[in-house]
């Protein structure tokens, strides 16, 4: 790069006369980035400029050249130009040469810092040939200034502008669902024939599903992370290096080559597991290094774009418990299946879990951290609570056997309130028939000259009215048929696949429970994931024998 492409100009070009010339750094820079054009600002035409320029110049030398190739006008931490700094620290440059401006930089007020302020300050001459700058350290002249100033404005107008048609570029892929990073997520890769397409990495996309399974199964994602590094499974980002690629999480702490909390975390809250194209999740505004975070209303979410890794269910849990934020429990510690299910149902503080003499209890968090001045003990074990959740579900279960035939009759009967309503879609159908047909004899009558233009548009006009509502019925016809899918779900097919249920264990709590309030006269209110639609099901059937 830039740093091995530097060099010392031969010594001969003064001759070892005029010890007086001021040492001349030249200064090069090229980068399509900035909308740089290759033939009139190329590195080799550069150099021929400015050693054509020192040749007219006696009382400048050449120093060194300093070059910088395929380095942005908007950063200046690069190589040749820092060289080129530590030796007008070292008193070894007195003038700065460059093309133009736009060479030394495109951000207007970093360069007009370095003309005005620094270069003057270690007493550097500063050049800038085509721009027909010549600034000493002792002028002071407003007027050139100003004109170094303007210049600085529109040679900042380039990154911009070449910026904002990027982006524009960008968005566009993205609202597509076409993927434009530089890496794909852990689980897949970019597809060999099309760079924008992802396609399922096996080995990688089971590591995933495993971290989303031993969440469910109520490890914590600290314990997830610790598992995963005993292994000795590569993490998201050696992974990327063992694969050639060349991968750097700038996040990342250099030494830090193994699973952590935040790796975990990251891989649990990725939608782009789903099979949608999540973008736009941050920006990075030009002459920054760093990227902002965009609200979620900011990012660009394509559905369906690519296979799945994680199905939508599971998913939904894994979102869900993270939303609880769950303690997590040690590795050597077994996982309770309530984790992050359970609340004192007077103070609403989380219970905890302790372990007295073997047994497992739960404690009200606000009395257990607090003392009985906040709440009181509330206490509970973990058996006595797994046997009334079994029992419960089992009585649901027993109570509700017959469900999917009260789920038919409850389909029917909100049909038949819906034709009792709006009618029947099959006669709207029919009279959206008519009314088209009115609208076209009336045409035909105007051709015919049979009717004017104005009872025409008038008749045209009365039909579309009656052709919009007929539409409109239709639609709240199929609309309410769809509102009453609630009736049936995932819940249901899960209630019924056992009969009755001899344990309990994570999956089903995480699946049918919502929250357990275990109040102090050792009353237990159990609130289920289908409480609702549960209720209005009963309810219907209450209603149907009176």
């Amino acid at each position: 790069m830039a740093a091995e492409k530097m060099h010392k100009a031969q010594a001969g070009i003064d001759g070892g006369q005029h010890s007086s010339r001021l040492n001349a750094a030249l200064y090069i820079r090229l980068s399509r980035e900035d909308g740089d054009k290759t033939e009139s600002l190329s590195v080799t035409n550069q150099h021929l400029m400015l050693e054509e320029f020192i040749k007219q110049h006696t009382e400048l030398k050449i120093y060194n050249t300093y070059i910088d190739d395929g380095w942005t006008g908007t950063n200046f931490q690069r190589p040749g130009f820092l060289q080129m700094l530590e030796d007008i620290e070292a008193k070894k440059v007195q003038c700065v040469v460059v093309k133009d401006l736009s060479r030394l930089g495109r951000n207007m007020a970093r360069v007009s810092d370095y003309i005005n302020d620094y270069f003057p300050s270690r007493k550097v001459r500063f050049i800038a040939v085509n721009d027909r700058i010549d600034r000493n350290y002792y002028d002071i002249d407003t007027s050139e200034d100003m004109m170094i100033d303007v210049k600085n404005m529109f040679n900042g107008f380039y990154p911009k502008d070449i910026s904002k048609k990027v982006r524009s570029t960008f968005r566009a892929k993205q609202g597509k669902g076409q993927f434009i990073g530089a890496f794909a997520s852990f689980g897949y890769v970019k597809s060999a024939c099309d760079h924008n397409r992802l396609e399922i990495d096996g080995y990688a996309a089971g590591i995933v599903r495993r971290i989303f399974d031993l969440y469910i199964s109520g490890m914590g994602q600290n314990t997830i992370a610790k598992t995963l590094n005993e292994e000795g499974v590569p993490c998201p980002s050696e992974y990327k290096k063992q694969c050639g690629l060349n991968y750097h999480n700038g996040s990342r702490l250099d030494s830090t080559c193994y699973w952590t909390y935040s790796t975990v975390r990251n891989i649990l809250k990725n939608e782009i597991y789903t099979g949608n194209m999540v973008q736009n999740k941050n920006f990075r505004q030009i002459c920054r290094k760093t990227a902002v975070a965009l609200p979620k209303d900011k990012w660009i979410i394509v559905e369906g774009t690519h296979e799945p890794i994680i199905e939508r269910d599971v998913w939904d849990k894994v979102q869900e418990l993270l939303k609880r934020n769950m303690r997590q429990t040690g590795l050597e510690q077994n996982v309770h299946i309530f984790a992050g299910f359970i609340k004192c149902g007077d103070c609403g503080r989380a219970m905890v879990k302790i372990k007295r003499k073997g047994v497992t209890i739960f404690n009200c968090g606000s009395y257990n951290r607090y003392g009985r001045g906040h709440c009181s003990i509330h206490s509970i074990t973990e058996s006595e609570l797994e046997e009334i959740v079994l029992n419960d579900l089992n009585l649901i279960i027993k109570s509700v056997k017959d469900i999917r035939r009260i789920i038919e009759e409850e389909q029917k009967r909100l049909g038949a309130d819906i034709r009792n309503q709006l009618g029947d879609i099959t006669g709207y159908k029919a009279e959206l028939n008519r009314l088209e047909k009115k609208k076209e004899r009336a045409y035909e009558d105007y051709s015919d000259g049979i009717i004017t233009r104005d009872e025409y548009l008038k008749y045209k006009s009365g039909y579309e009215r009656q052709i919009n509502s007929v539409h409109l019925k239709i639609e709240m016809i199929n609309q309410a048929a769809k509102d009453q899918s609630f009736v049936s779900g995932s819940w249901i097919d899960r209630l019924l696949q056992d009969e009755p249920l001899d344990h309990l264990d994570r999956e089903t709590v995480v699946e049918m429970l919502s929250m357990i309030h275990v109040y102090e006269n050792h009353s237990i209110r159990i609130a289920y994931n289908f409480s609702d639609e549960l209720e209005a099901l009963l309810d219907n059937r209450d209603e149907a024998v009176l």
